[in-house]
């Protein structure tokens, strides 16, 4: 089967990079720029923001996020099975991710149950083996607050210059 490659980088981030704010980005793109209706991105979008927060202690980010994720993704079974999400086991990670969440306790980072043949595909993306998938929960303080730290000059001038387009068309 041939998975979409943003769908593979979203899972090389989520596993071995832990990097959340990166999984948003790269399907988030994916998502727009197919034009892709139905709850299935979105709630995988949702799932890394809710890891981003958790893991950032923003409970009550984190819990808005995992509650919409969970709802949008319970919709999308079939969809998940396609991408080589192993569904059963996914939905019980989602309820115990709600729970932990819930009762503020500290993040650990989690593996999304896939197929043997999507995790083989992620370790063929980023040339890595079992051995160096290993979850460990990453506390680099570069990815934990990436989205306060990146570099946004280009996204605040673009802003400007749409405010100042819509004020000259008023």
């Amino acid at each position: 089967m041939t998975y979409p490659k943003p769908w593979i980088q979203y899972l090389v981030y989520f596993h071995r990079d832990q990097d959340y704010f990166e999984c948003h980005e790269v399907l988030e793109e994916h998502w727009k720029d197919e034009g892709m209706k139905g709850d299935l991105w979105p709630g995988l979008i949702q799932l890394a923001v809710a890891q981003y927060h958790h893991r950032r202690e923003n409970y009550n980010g984190a819990r808005r996020m995992i509650l919409s994720c969970k709802v949008k993704l319970q919709k999308e079974e079939s969809a998940l099975k396609e991408l080589g999400i192993e569904v059963e086991p996914f939905l019980e990670l989602l309820d115990r991710s709600v729970q932990r969440i819930e009762r503020q306790q500290p993040f650990e980072s989690i593996g999304l149950p896939l197929s043997s043949e999507l995790f083989q595909a992620c370790l063929t993306e980023a040339n890595a083996t079992e051995e160096t998938w290993v979850l460990q929960t990453k506390t680099d303080d570069t990815i934990i607050h990436k989205h306060s730290l990146r570099d946004r000059s280009s996204v605040i001038e673009e802003r400007k210059k749409q405010k100042q387009k819509k004020n000259r068309i008023l």
